[in-house]
């Protein structure tokens, strides 16, 4: 009989580890929820008005770090596959609403859809107030990711190339 050692159980367990998260299903998180909501000029904005295309809803704030660190990510994505159908919409939970989010935008601007979010539409999408929390909606309206905290441009690129790419049903 042939005993297995510590490493070969190690490896087998290892490797049954990686194809068990290779294959892993996403939770299914529903279709997204609809809002409308004001922009920083008070122009009303639905996501409805974006029908059709590859969404990233990002919830942030001015005071998150995080989030600050990902808006330039957002600028670049959109420039970059805006032409392809991606859309992005920031929706901020700053407290002082339009107030303390156009002076923001005038020391970092953006290129994105910025709306003036609130308790309901952050509940709605169940955010726990964690800031950032991004979602990747895709052609059908559906919630394909949600990403709590911060993550790095190239982690929202592989899904919007893939999203993007899909033909709806």
């Amino acid at each position: 009989m042939i005993k297995p050692t510590a490493g070969k159980v190690f490896v087998f367990f290892v490797l049954i580890s990686i194809v068990a998260g290779c294959t892993k299903k996403q939770p299914d998180y529903g279709y997204a929820p609809p809002f409308t909501l004001p922009d920083v000029d008070a122009s009303q904005i639905s996501l409805s008005d974006f029908k059709g295309k590859v969404l990233i809803v990002t919830f942030w704030a001015t005071w998150c770090p995080g989030c600050v660190a990902e808006m330039p990510h957002f600028t670049e994505l959109y420039d970059q596959y805006k032409h392809q159908g991606l859309e992005i919409i920031g929706i901020s939970l700053d407290q002082g609403g339009a107030d303390d989010v156009k002076p923001f935008l005038r020391k970092k601007p953006v290129n994105y859809t910025i709306l003036i979010g609130n308790a309901l539409v952050s509940n709605k999408y169940n955010t726990k107030g964690i800031l950032p929390t991004t979602f990747l909606i895709d052609k059908t309206g559906k919630i394909r990711r949600k990403y709590v905290g911060y993550r790095d441009k190239k982690i929202f690129e592989k899904d919007i190339e893939t999203f993007l790419s899909e033909q709806p049903e």
